[in-house]
């Protein structure tokens, strides 16, 4: 009984701010700072994948694999990045047209581009170190394919007399550039927006070991390619 008053006797512990932490770390916040807000939910499904990617890994990739032996996975060629790029000598000169080209170029990709500017200065081309002279954007990711998808089904059927990329236009390391005359084959551009039409280069690069894997991977995905017969003869692809 002594000492079942003793422990009555004993003060209790003071309870813990509420700010403070546990034994665990399972302490909730002080009370006056709020919670920091929760990001609001991506407006793509959890599960979203671009179209021309669903292709790469169900579908294309066994192919090569099969077409070329790869004994490893990893042997087997993807596209890395693609790279949009306008150049012009006049951008420095005309602020209007370098801001409607960055403008149209975002609109496109749907990343902001960078502007190019020179390395040195050449005096026959009236060319200073540091002028603008071009702009440029390169895509990674889902932008990647998401553009490649819209340039293979809707941008590049709507080029004038169009006959077929050519087949020439790989460097020997798996990488491929084509150029397009026109800006407003994308239908995204607002032609009545447009302050100058201007072409534009479109370099793909890919992880191929050669030229033969990077248009095996590119025919894949549904590059419409002309194949250039001996002697300068070109066959239908």
């Amino acid at each position: 009984m002594a000492e079942q008053e003793e422990k009555e006797k004993k003060p209790k512990a003071a309870p813990k701010p509420s700010g403070e932490k546990g034994a665990k770390g399972k302490g909730k916040p002080a009370a006056g700072k709020a919670a920091a807000p929760k990001p609001e939910a991506a407006a793509l499904p959890v599960d979203y994948k671009p179209r021309l990617l669903k292709i790469y890994r169900g579908q294309l990739a066994a192919e090569l694999t099969k077409k070329f032996g790869y004994g490893n996975p990893n042997l087997v060629p993807a596209v890395r990045k693609v790279v949009l790029n306008v150049g012009s000598g006049t951008l420095h000169q005309d602020p209007k047209l370098a801001e409607s080209v960055s403008d149209e170029l975002a609109v496109i990709s749907g990343q902001k581009p960078v502007f190019t500017r020179a390395h040195k200065s050449i005096s026959n081309f009236k060319l200073r170190q540091g002028m603008m002279i071009g702009c440029r954007v390169t895509l990674r990711g889902w932008l990647m394919y998401e553009f490649l998808d819209r340039l293979i089904s809707i941008a590049i059927p709507r080029i004038r007399d169009f006959r077929g990329l050519s087949d020439r236009s790989f460097d020997g390391r798996g990488n491929y550039t084509f150029g397009v005359k026109e800006q407003i084959i994308f239908p995204e551009i607002d032609y009545d927006k447009v302050v100058k039409i201007h072409g534009m280069d479109i370099t793909i690069a890919t992880s191929a070991r050669n030229d033969e894997e990077a248009m095996a991977l590119l025919s894949g995905f549904g590059f419409p390619f002309r194949r250039s017969g001996r002697g300068g003869e070109r066959e239908a692809a």
